[in-house]
């Protein structure tokens, strides 16, 4: 396989604008291209390509979460307070066990109830773990 330059996720929403205005606070960035039902991000860091498609259905199917990986607890909590000052609510989680690795974690979950993770690996561990507070298996990103 050639160089990969970067990972594309197209989300699928019946709330598109209100996506487009979560997702320009989450990430930080205006759309590269807007369209009537066709929102692109170009993400330098880590490499994204993320578009969001308007749909009269959720079509949410069997896709658990999202996630960011950044290098440090510092670059998790500059992601909250970025998230927090734009208004949306998030929830954390510290030293938590998550698929075999020790995180630091925010959680935000976007208007068409995908969630995205932010978080960081400390330390890989022996344990599966599934984060706290989380009755599912909803981590694993590691």
């Amino acid at each position: 396989m050639s160089q990969v330059l970067k990972a594309h996720v197209a989300l699928n929403t019946p709330h598109f604008e209100e996506s487009v205005r979560f997702y320009r606070a989450f990430l930080g960035l205006e759309p590269v291209k807007l369209k009537p039902g066709y929102a692109k991000f170009d993400v330098a860091e880590p490499p994204l390509n993320l578009t969001l498609n308007a749909s009269t259905t959720s079509c949410l199917g069997a896709l658990n979460h999202l996630g960011i990986q950044v290098a440090s607890t510092e670059a998790v909590e500059e992601a909250k307070r970025r998230v927090e000052a734009a208004g949306l609510a998030t929830w954390e989680e510290r030293n938590t066990d998550c698929c075999y690795a020790l995180q630091d974690k925010i959680w935000v979950t976007d208007p068409n109830g995908y969630r995205w993770e932010v978080f960081v690996v400390k330390a890989v561990t022996g344990e599966e773990g599934r984060g706290k507070g989380n009755t599912a298996k909803t981590c694993c990103a590691a």
